[in-house]
């Protein structure tokens, strides 16, 4: 996303207007009533990523930046989002469950994303601190899955696309896709930075502490799975519990979470929808033999 992009965001989500002539940044906050100071302590730290923060951020103006920000998520940008994915995904081939589980993997991200909100607004900060880096990997996960996974449209070449009308290809489309993948890193972007907002200014303003520097982190690298977790895989897409796959695998309910949580590790897939799509694609399952 652009500095552009960003400073109109960050306008409309302190609720100033454009179109304000010459006035100055000072004039302007201070026509809508929003403190200056902290206007400015979120544009330095989401367009220039300044650090140093002033001791004057008034809580109540940033509270409703945020509170904005939540009504953008949750009223414009995710089902706007999900109504281009389900434009982009719906040609491809219907023999396969695969498109409607990447759908139900984005109304996952987005049930998480609207109870996190919903604490947020309750002033609930500390009880969901650690809910952030799992909800962007969701997000993650979902473009992952479209790039790995999604199956090839019934009118598209199998050589791949083409831009060329001659090839007999439909760019559109491929066109479609490479849209809503955009759309989808500048979401997962726009909500880390949201997050980061979150806990690098509100946090510290009203607990009066130094903000904490979040490192990336390295996303695990691919393994290959035993054939006993692959067994687990199988039973659990078959919607058995972790009870009912230590029965018919003859091994303890411990034994099936280890390897559940293997399977998560080596795969980097988290929710059963996108386990599903790995195991239809991975031809570990039969299709017909899933509800």
């Amino acid at each position: 996303m652009s500095h552009e992009e960003d400073a109109i965001q960050i306008i409309s989500r302190f609720g100033l207007q454009m179109g304000v002539g010459d006035q100055t940044i000072a004039q302007v906050c201070e026509s809508h009533q929003v403190h200056t100071p902290t206007f400015l302590a979120v544009v330095n730290y989401k367009i220039f990523h300044q650090r140093a923060l002033p001791d004057d951020i008034d809580i109540p103006t940033l509270q409703c930046y945020l509170r904005n920000a939540h009504a953008y998520f949750l009223d414009f940008r995710l089902p706007r989002l999900r109504r281009a994915l389900v434009e982009a995904i719906i040609p491809a081939d219907p023999t396969t469950r695969i498109p409607g589980l990447i759908l139900r993997c984005y109304d996952e991200f987005v049930e998480e994303i609207r109870i996190h909100i919903e604490h947020e607004n309750q002033g609930l900060y500390d009880e969901h601190e650690h809910d952030d880096q799992r909800i962007t990997d969701k997000l993650t996960e979902i473009k992952n899955l479209i790039i790995k996974y999604y199956p090839t449209p019934l009118n598209s070449q199998p050589s791949g696309f083409s831009p060329y009308p001659s090839s007999g290809a439909s760019p559109a489309i491929t066109y479609l896709l490479i849209s809503v993948m955009s759309d989808l890193w500048h979401t997962e972007q726009d909500f880390a930075d949201h997050c980061a907002i979150e806990d690098d200014i509100l946090r510290p303003a009203m607990t009066n502490t130094v903000p904490h520097i979040k490192r990336h982190k390295q996303l695990p690298k691919t393994e290959e799975l035993s054939d006993r977790e692959r067994d687990v895989l199988i039973q659990l897409v078959h919607g058995l519990s972790n009870k009912e796959i230590a029965n018919v695998l003859c091994i303890s309910t411990h034994t099936v979470i280890s390897h559940r949580k293997n399977i998560t590790r080596k795969l980097n897939i988290h929710s059963t929808a996108g386990l599903t799509i790995y195991a239809i694609v991975n031809h570990l399952v039969d299709l017909n033999s899933l509800e």
